[in-house]
């Protein structure tokens, strides 16, 4: 894989992620989909900079909520139980404070800079959500959500093999169920 096609697809993504979308939809659309998940352990992420924002569904979820740790780099990310309280992290992020819990998500929702329809993502780079996501389905069920507005589509992103695919994805425009086309 051309690492200079994945930097530049990812730059488009970013730039059309900036247009934004219709926010009230996304929640409605994200919402609906959690609704099917109710008691299950739910991660979300609190957004940075003009990422599709997955607050108002996580508050809304009947069950308990986390958000993501980066432990360093090159290492998958663990989840703390949310309860109003955050303090600043790597990378610009916002998590639980260490003496929060540590909970195992069923349902992650994943934030992305760009989206394929065949259920393919393009990040940060990082390779954080990839690891997380490959150790979370060796122990058993995990539903990996994209949240994304609709202009970050791309027609199509080359799929590396560290790659993993997503279950849901979730626009301003639509519900996407890509369990058909990424069956584990």
């Amino acid at each position: 894989m051309d690492p200079d096609l994945k930097s530049a697809l990812r730059r488009q993504a970013l730039a059309a992620r900036g247009q934004g979308g219709d926010d009230a939809a996304l929640t409605r659309h994200l919402t609906d989909l959690l609704s099917g998940h109710r008691g299950k352990v739910l991660a979300g992420y609190w957004p940075m900079r003009d990422e599709a924002d997955p607050r108002d569904a996580m508050a809304a979820h009947e069950g308990p909520v986390c958000l993501p740790v980066v432990l360093g780099p090159a290492r998958p990310l663990i989840f703390r139980r949310y309860d109003g309280v955050l303090e600043g992290g790597s990378f610009g992020t916002s998590h639980p404070p260490a003496d929060a819990p540590e909970l195992v998500p069923q349902v992650l929702i994943v934030p992305l800079a760009g989206f394929d329809r065949d259920g393919n993502r393009l990040g940060y780079g990082g390779g954080f959500y990839d690891r997380t996501l490959q150790a979370l389905r060796r122990k058993g069920g995990i539903t990996a959500i994209g949240f994304a507005y609709a202009v970050q589509e791309i027609r199509a992103i080359p799929a590396e093999i560290t790659d993993q695919p997503l279950d849901f994805l979730v626009t301003d425009q639509e519900i996407l169920d890509l369990g058909t086309k990424n069956p584990r």
